[in-house]
C-alpha cells in the first residue's frame, strides 16, 4: 500500500502553527512591495552526471541546511540539487473572502533567516524553493473565482520569491478542503490562470508541480495549457512508480518518490535504478532530517551517481 506524503498528524500541526501564526501577525501581505535579497554568489557548475535529486525539508522539525550535508564520495559534488522549503500555506481571509499566502513561524524563521538558512545552499549551487500547501480554510489553487483573484494570489508568491531571494515555488493541491468558509469547488480556469500570471512574474524561476490534488488534473483552459510552464512535476507517493500525468519531457519528471528513513534501502535502490534505465531526470525525496542518512542515500546515489554518499555535520 502507497504511503501518502504527508500524514494528517503532521498536517494537523502546521495547521495549529498558523493559527498561533495569525494571532502573532506573521501572514504575508498581499500584493506588498518586495525589496530584492542579495543574490547569492555564483556557484560552479555541477559536474556530476545523472538526474537532478530533489530534498523535501519539513522546517517545523529540521534544518534546510541538512540538504547540504551530502556529497558524493567520488568528486565532491552535491547529492541534492534542489531544497523544497515544506511549506507556506494559501489560506483564506474570511472578511476580505480572498485567499491569502501565510508562513507559519518555523517557515517565518527560515525565510528571516535566508542569509545563514537558504543562501548557505545556494552558494553550493542547490537551488531553494518554497513550497505551498492548503491548510484546511477552503482556498486552494484550484477555486480562484477569476483571473484577477488567481493573478492576484501569484503576485503573492513571486513578491515572496524576490524578497527573499528564493529560487522558485512548489505547487502542493493537499488539505485546501474546498467549499470550508463558504468557498467556491474547484473549476476549470483557475489554476490556469494563477500558473500563467505566476510564470509571467518569474519567467526564469523554477515552478514545480506536487502531482496530486484537483489542480493537477486541471492544467488546461479556453485553449491555454500550462504544463510546459512546469519546470518539474513529480509522483506524491512514497515508496512508489508513478509517472506524473503532464506533458513535460521525461528529464523534467520524477516517477519515483521516496521518504529518507522511511521507505527501504532496496526500493530506494530500485526505484532509482529504474529511474536511470527508463530515462527519466528526476529523483524526488521527501523528510530529510538532521540525522546521518549517508546509508538511505547512498542507496540511491550508487544507481544514479555510482558513488556512495557522505555526510558531514
Amino acid at each position: 500500500m502507497f504511503t501518502l506524503v504527508r500524514s494528517r498528524a503532521r498536517t494537523a500541526a502546521l495547521a495549529l502553527s498558523a493559527v498561533a501564526a495569525l494571532a502573532f501577525g506573521t501572514t504575508a501581505t498581499a500584493g506588498a512591495a518586495a525589496a530584492p535579497a542579495p543574490a547569492p554568489a555564483p556557484a560552479p557548475a555541477p559536474a556530476k552526471q545523472g538526474p537532478t535529486s530533489v530534498a523535501y525539508v519539513e522546517v517545523n522539525n529540521n534544518s534546510m541546511l541538512n540538504v547540504g550535508k551530502y556529497s558524493l564520495a567520488n568528486g565532491g559534488d552535491n547529492v541534492f540539487d534542489v531544497a523544497v522549503i515544506f511549506a507556506a500555506n494559501i489560506n483564506y481571509d474570511t472578511g476580505k473572502k480572498e485567499a491569502y499566502l501565510h508562513f507559519n513561524e518555523n517557515v517565518q524563521r527560515v525565510l528571516d533567516n535566508a542569509d545563514t538558512q537558504i543562501r548557505p545552499l545556494q552558494e553550493k549551487g542547490i537551488k531553494v524553493v518554497l513550497s505551498v500547501l492548503g491548510n484546511h480554510q477552503g482556498a486552494g489553487f484550484a477555486n480562484f473565482p477569476s483571473q484577477q483573484a488567481a493573478s492576484g494570489f501569484a503576485k503573492q508568491m513571486s513578491d515572496t520569491v524576490t524578497k527573499y531571494g528564493l529560487d522558485g515555488i512548489d505547487f502542493d493541491d493537499e488539505y485546501a478542503e474546498y467549499g470550508n468558509n463558504g468557498t467556491g469547488q474547484p473549476n476549470a480556469s483557475s489554476f490556469v490562470h494563477l500558473v500563467t500570471a505566476l510564470r509571467a512574474n518569474m519567467p526564469d524561476k523554477i515552478i514545480s508541480l506536487y502531482n496530486i490534488g484537483p489542480a493537477a488534473s486541471r492544467l488546461s483552459y479556453g485553449g491555454v495549457d500550462v504544463s510546459s510552464k512546469f519546470d518539474y512535476a513529480w509522483n506524491p507517493y512514497y515508496g512508489s512508480w508513478q509517472v506524473p500525468g503532464i506533458a513535460l519531457p521525461k528529464s523534467k519528471l520524477s516517477p519515483a518518490a521516496v521518504e529518507i528513513g522511511g521507505t527501504s534501502q532496496s526500493t530506494v535502490a530500485d526505484l532509482a535504478r529504474r529511474t536511470v534505465s527508463e530515462g527519466y531526470g528526476v529523483y524526488l525525496t521527501y523528510n530529510l532530517d538532521g540525522s546521518d542518512r549517508s546509508a538511505d542515500v547512498s542507496a540511491f546515489t550508487r544507481e544514479l551517481y555510482g558513488s556512495d554518499a557522505v555526510y558531514k555535520p
